[in-house]
Parts: C-alpha cells; structure tokens; sequence
C-alpha cells in the first residue's frame, strides 16, 4: 500500500526592476518562501545569475535537500542493521549545465560523506549501506541526474 504525503510552500516576490547599462528590464530576484509554522527562507538567484549572493538559491537548495535525504536514509538503514553512528559529514558538489538558450540542468551530484562509527568489525557493512540508502532517499528517487558516492568510513572500538 502507498501513502501520499503532501508538502506545502508559498512563494511571495515583489516587483523592482533594475535597469542594466543596455536599457534592458533586469527584475530583482529576491523574494521569500513560508512554509507554515518555519522560518521563511529568503531566495535568490545564484550571482552568476544576477542574483543576491547572500542568500540561499534554488541550486543551494536542492543540494542541501539531497545531502540532508541521504544522511536521513542512511542511518535508518544503518539502525537496521545496528549500526552505531557516531557522527556523519558531507561535503558534498553538484554539477549545472548551462546551454546558450538559458537553459540548463544539473548533471550530476557527488556526495562524499564521512562516518564514524562505534565498532570498527562493521566499516564494510556501513560502507556498503550507502547504496541502499540511496535507494530509500526520496530525493535521490525524484532526481534525473547521476548521485555518485565517495564514502569513508572510520570507527572508535568501544569496551564492554
């Protein structure tokens, strides 16, 4: 059986134009997103974009949502299999490709997370469970771009 969850945002952005030395309308890309009961995120476009560099971009965000996914799908799986995290970092890198239309998509994502974990008998077995969280992260299933993984794996042996 499937269930449907649905997820709400509003988008507010407020005309002001600023014209470039060609004469052409440049809009300002600023504007804010509420999501019920959260903080508002404040967007822009990215600079190379025209867009606020101080603030978060649609790019930075879907970054960040596949980051934040596959951390969350990986220690589910990892509990599974009773795994004591320790603690897991990322830093991770996208690809966009832009075409001369205006166009553009991205082409990949690289995710280079890295774990420690309690029992040093378990590295392989955490290293291996990478895959499988790929294959639950709900964001990685929504993607049409490659998301490559380049994890490490260190532990702490802890006494009984």
């Amino acid at each position: 059986m499937s269930y449907k969850h649905i997820f709400k945002a509003s988008l507010t952005w407020h005309h002001a134009e600023k014209p470039n030395l060609q004469g052409l309308k440049i809009y300002n890309k600023n504007h804010s997103i509420a999501i019920e009961g959260k903080a508002d995120l404040h967007v822009s476009a990215a600079k190379a974009f025209k867009g606020d560099p101080l603030l978060y971009n649609p790019e930075d965000l879907l970054l960040s949502s596949l980051v934040s996914c596959h951390m969350m799908s990986y220690l589910y799986v990892c509990s599974q299999h009773s795994i004591q995290v320790l603690s897991y970092t990322d830093n991770a890198l996208a690809t966009l490709a832009t075409e001369r239309d205006g166009s553009g998509r991205f082409t990949a994502v690289t995710l280079y997370p890295e774990v420690m974990i309690a029992d040093a008998s378990q590295i392989d077995l955490a290293l291996s469970l990478h895959t499988q969280a790929n294959k639950l992260c709900f964001i990685a299933n929504s993607c049409n771009f490659k998301i490559l993984h380049h994890p490490t794996c260190k532990a702490i042996n802890t006494a009984s």
